[in-house]
This record gives C-alpha cells, structure tokens and sequence, in this order.
C-alpha cells in the first residue's frame, strides 16, 4: 500500500522550493505544467503530462521509492478548462465537475493500493482561504470538497508558509487549517522546508 502525503500551501510559499535538497536521482517528479524549478539543476527522472493514465503509468513503473506530482491541484484545473469552454450544459457540466472528483479520487486510491509499501507519493497542491479564515485545499466543484474530503484520505498533510523571507512546514494544525501528522512523527510544529528531511522522517517512523 502506496503513502500519498499532501504538501499544500499558497504561490511562492516554498512548495517546489522544498525539492532542492533532493539529490537528481533521488525522487521522480511528474511535473504537470512542465514550469522551471525555483533552483538550479534538473532531476533526471521527470515526466510532463496532466493525463491522470500516463501518470499512474508512470508512477507504476518509476525506478524509485520517491514521487513528486507538481503541482496536482492542476490535474483538475486542467481538466476544467479543457471542457468547460467546449459550451457544457445541463447536465454536461454536471458530468464534467463529477469527472473532475472521480479522476482525483481514483489517482489517490491508485497510489494506497497500487503501489508498493515502500513508496512515497508528495502531491503539491494549493491552499484557499475562506471567507471565515479556515483554510483548506483548492479544489474545483463540491464533490471533493463535501463527498470526499481528500485531506481525510491521507495521514499527513504539511502546510508550507513562508514568513519574512524564511520557508517552513507546519506539521499540526494551528485551529484554522487542515495540517495534521502523526504527534511524535515530527519533533516541531515548524520544521525546515526540506521535502527530503520529512521523506526521510516519515520512513524512519513508519519503518519503511
């Protein structure tokens, strides 16, 4: 059973930042808009597509314990605007926004129960603010937000902020956001933006 863990948090809060510690053939990343990394060098096992069958494709078969998708919220905005513009109605647009759940759903499923023990899925997404304050994932239609609640599929949720001029990762919620861990996985509330120190904390805890 596959580990997906989510990294979320806004534009420029260090989310990509937090892969520069990575050694180039350690992790393979699924970059789905294909944009430059905020660091020098390139990883040499990399993959462009926003085609949920490729990457699980892809992830099947990678030569590493260690995946990276970059930015997945872009998975379902990709998908809305390639047909929402097509002119869907009725119930089209019912159909599409079902789409859009089902697709991110089913890659989550696919991960805990397709992929070995062993490996470790980071899913980049993007945090939205409500107009209460509370903070959860940006997602696209209600079905993930009300019917699946994607945070509620996954053990780990780091936040990733960045506070006059330093980047971070909050492991526990602060009352307001979804950022949950397992209490002695992490030794802080903050921790280094370092996407290669939490790997290796959560393998250490989980003993894999």
């Amino acid at each position: 059973m596959g580990k997906p863990v989510i990294i979320y948090g806004k534009s420029g809060s260090g989310k990509s930042r937090s892969l520069k510690n990575f050694a180039k053939d350690e992790i393979f990343l699924v970059n789905v808009e294909g944009k430059d990394l905020p660091f020098r060098g390139k990883f040499e096992y990399t993959y462009r597509s926003d085609n949920y069958e490729k990457i699980k494709q892809q992830l099947s078969k990678m030569p590493l314990k260690t995946a990276v998708i970059d930015d997945a919220g872009y998975l379902l905005t990709n998908m809305f605007m390639s047909r929402h513009s097509a002119g869907a109605k009725g119930n089209a647009t019912f159909e599409l926004y079902n789409d859009i759940g089902d697709e991110f759903w089913k890659l989550i499923r696919f991960i805990k129960l397709s992929l070995p023990e062993d490996t470790i899925v980071y899913l980049m997404m993007h945090e939205d603010v409500k107009d209460s304050g509370e903070v959860q994932l940006k997602t696209i239609g209600r079905l993930l937000d009300e019917k699946v609640n994607i945070q509620g599929m996954v053990t780990i949720v780091l936040r990733c902020m960045s506070q006059d001029g330093k980047h971070f990762f909050r492991t526990h919620t602060d009352g307001m956001d979804i950022t949950k861990s397992p209490e002695d996985m992490f030794e802080s509330d903050e921790i280094d933006n370092d996407l290669k120190f939490v790997d290796q904390k959560i393998r250490e805890y989980w003993e894999i």
